[in-house]
């Protein structure tokens, strides 16, 4: 028998980051138990963190590259693959030109090094404007609030959840989803601290969630009206003389922009739409006022309906009234080790529609198109119409909008190439398919996470297990495919093109001033980096150039990747700490609280305040602890127990409808039509109805054998793709109106 050993690795599964201690015998994990060492997640960890063994050796995941002959996909070597890559786009672009090539990349994308990393050289390589990702499905309408109030899309503020009082939560369910927007590991420990400490906890959801069940006080709010709520809190704060901005006051514009836009959002006037009276509106304005420090948190409720943006916004609009943002216990800023540095606040700020799409005249944002117009830019015939595509570990077909439409548009494709680890619902209709090693084979380091943990932390993990045999790190097959997509594949040189990617990144921090580098000789710093190939390099270059790193001798910390290393356990860089002005980015250095393309869609949202319900059901997503997306769905201990692919119906509209528990029925929207089991349930607020995400696994040609077994129903055959969030682009996949009936 082989010799166990012990590792410790981050768990890459969603985006709480926790700590993980693995037992191996040789290559093959015989225990995962959570590290209880890790100085962010002090042994937490979740069912999905237990089956990281379980997904690396699953018998489903793809292990060569695979291309389509007579109409099959089989087995190919890499060459033979990346040269059908160079070959089918180079046709497409002979024919069509540069933008008739699109790329989507998917959420699993920013839970790795490479993805996050190699995602924009290969997008240069593709030379075209056509990016699609899963953010349009479900948190682009904070990156544009942020983006106009702060200067950048990034910089977005999470509660400062172990030092807050009051913590309200709209739209999330932290409990099973483990944070989002807001990476926090036992996010459950945390949420029980805020109370065990006298603070209060309270939740608006339209449904009596895992995490409602915690909070001090739940809120039954109908959906898709979060934004009305968060205006009539906002109004009751000027109207009952709460509003302190503290020390925000001296670099903060648009108070009073706000109190004018926000003049007709009365509790009384809101409360019939919302569903909450009015002096419940009331009371939980004066209670985030006046507890000692308080944070507002939203999430994808707010995200994915028709108000997104204005939902974003209002979050930290009441967070900046009540004097809670960049305060300790309120709603604060990280500052991640990779981060650059700043020498003060201002910059370029932020802009949309810098170019709009072909077909809606949709325009960008953060440098994408809604991926609810990707049907349109693929099945409109003209000039610019999308004939190829680039999947990176991605199922559009299953996560976006009118995913019946979608699914044809792909079908119709003259090239789909996709990055992933199954054939899944999208990339069956590949014509290539490139497979990834695995996260045990491959280095960790949370990029997109720790720029949004509720403290600040730094933590390296380095693979445990080779790359298998046949297969290449994931980074030298976004180095391939960007060669591929450059036509030189025949001469691909992938250690040439890492030495470009660094080079890039060293140039840019050697002309910026602020950085510690400004002036240096890019071969020196470079040749300063040692032997380190792909993203190691990269990671190393920017934790030694970033806030608490040693500059390459110009200070003013330690961190390296090397101290990493030495410490498996993480470094604990240490609470939140106010940062602004100085995180500010907007061009005059201050924060904008009332950006004028923001306010001028709240005219839109009054409008909602005449609406009133004509009997329609209205229809909402749910998450499942054991379930992240639809990638999770082939790993049997996560999918073994309870059938929960069901949809949840209040015993009175049960009741009203003629519809029993266990019972299928028929849900019709504009959509699409759909049938789903019914679980009749008082969680479920009357006038909603509720399924989860990411299901839908009954089509043919996919190679996921558990996950067809336990196939569900899609939920987005019912979203429409013509209802988008218009200042974002995001996808409207809640709140959606549906007819039910018994099947």
């Amino acid at each position: 028998m082989a010799e166990r050993r012990t590792e410790y690795v981050t768990c890459p599964l969603c985006e709480a980051t926790c700590g993980l201690e693995l037992a191996l015998e040789g290559d093959t994990v015989v225990r995962i138990r959570g590290d209880r060492d890790d100085v962010f997640s002090h042994g937490f960890l979740c069912p999905k963190g237990t089956t990281l063994g379980h997904l690396q050796d699953d018998p489903d995941r793809l292990r060569t590259p695979l291309v389509r002959r007579d109409g099959e996909l089989v087995p190919a070597t890499w060459d033979e693959a990346f040269e059908e890559v160079e070959r089918r786009l180079a046709e497409v672009r002979e024919q069509h030109g540069d933008h008739a090539v699109a790329l989507y990349a998917g959420n699993p994308t920013v839970h790795t090094l490479a993805g996050t990393l190699l995602l924009r050289p290969l997008l240069l390589a593709l030379r075209t404007r056509n990016l699609f990702s899963a953010s349009t499905v479900d948190q682009m309408p904070k990156h544009v609030s942020s983006g106009f109030m702060f200067g950048d899309p990034l910089t977005i503020p999470v509660p400062d959840l172990d030092r807050t009082d009051h913590l309200l939560i709209l739209g999330a369910n932290p409990m099973e989803s483990n944070g989002s927007l807001c990476t926090a590991p036992d996010f459950p420990g945390r949420l029980a601290a805020i109370r065990e400490r006298g603070g209060k906890v309270v939740v608006v959801d339209p449904r009596r969630t895992k995490t409602a069940e915690k909070a001090d006080e739940h809120v039954f709010i109908r959906p898709g009206t979060d934004a009305l709520l968060l205006a009539a809190i906002a109004r009751t704060l000027f109207d009952d003389d709460l509003v302190d901005l503290g020390r925000l006051e001296d670099f903060t514009d648009g108070v009073g922009e706000v109190r004018e836009a926000l003049e007709g959002f009365t509790p009384e006037a809101v409360s019939p739409v919302c569903g909450i009276d009015a002096a419940t509106i009331r009371r939980m304005a004066h209670e985030l006022a006046e507890a000692p420090t308080a944070a507002v948190y939203g999430r994808i409720g707010t995200c994915t309906v028709e108000f997104g943006t204005l939902a974003s916004w209002l979050v930290d609009v009441v967070n900046a009234l009540t004097g809670n943002l960049d305060r300790p216990g309120g709603a604060m800023f990280p500052a991640p080790a990779h981060s650059r540095r700043r020498s003060g606040p201002g910059g370029r700020g932020f802009t949309t529609g810098r170019w709009h799409s072909r077909v809606k005249g949709y325009p960008e944002v953060f440098g994408q198109f809604p991926v609810a117009t990707l049907a349109d830019e693929i099945e409109t015939p003209g000039d610019g119409q999308i004939r190829a595509l680039v999947v990176l570990a991605g199922n559009p077909v299953l996560s976006n909008p009118n995913s019946a439409r979608l699914d044809a548009a792909m079908a119709s494709l003259d090239f789909l190439v996709s990055v992933d680890i199954y054939v899944n619902e999208t990339n069956r209709h590949a014509h290539v398919i490139l497979p990834a090693p695995g996260a045990l084979a491959e280095s960790h380091y949370d990029l997109a996470f720790y720029a949004l943990a509720v403290r600040n932390v730094a933590n390296w993990s380095a693979p445990v297990v080779p790359v298998p045999d046949g297969m290449l790190p994931e980074w030298e097959v976004m180095a391939r495919l960007a060669l591929a997509a450059s036509g030189m594949t025949a001469t691909a040189d992938v250690e040439a093109f890492d030495d470009l990617v660094v080079s890039g990144l060293v140039s840019s921090h050697t002309a910026d001033p602020a950085s510690p580098i400004h002036g240096r000789d890019v071969g020196e710093i470079v040749a300063a980096l040692g032997d380190r190939r792909g993203p190691e390099r990269l990671v190393d270059f920017m934790l030694r150039v970033g806030p608490y790193g040693d500059g390459f001798g110009a200070g003013p910390g330690d961190l390296s990747l090397d101290l990493l290393e030495r410490h498996p356990h993480g470094v604990d860089l240490g609470p939140l700490q106010p940062s602004l002005p100085d995180a500010l980015t907007t061009p005059d250095g201050r924060v904008h609280l009332a950006p004028p393309e923001i306010v001028a869609d709240v005219p839109r949202l009054a409008a909602a305040l005449d609406r009133r319900t004509n009997g329609e059901l209205l229809l909402v997503g749910r998450r499942d602890l054991r379930s992240n997306n639809s990638w999770m769905h082939n790993i049997p201990v996560l999918v073994k127990g309870k059938r929960r692919c069901t949809l949840h119906v209040h015993p009175g509209d049960a009741a009203r409808l003629g519809l029993a528990d266990g019972v299928d029925a028929e849900v019709a929207s504009a959509a699409g039509k759909i049938r789903v089991p019914v679980e009749v349930t008082p969680d479920v607020m009357e006038g909603v109805v509720s399924m989860p995400h990411g299901w839908g696994h009954d089509v043919d040609g996919v190679g996921i054998t558990v996950a067809k077994a336990n196939a569900g129903v899609n939920f987005n055959i019912l979203s429409d793709d013509s209802r988008i969030d218009p200042l974002s682009g995001n996808a409207v996949l809640n709140a959606v109106p549906v007819h039910v009936a018994p099947a």
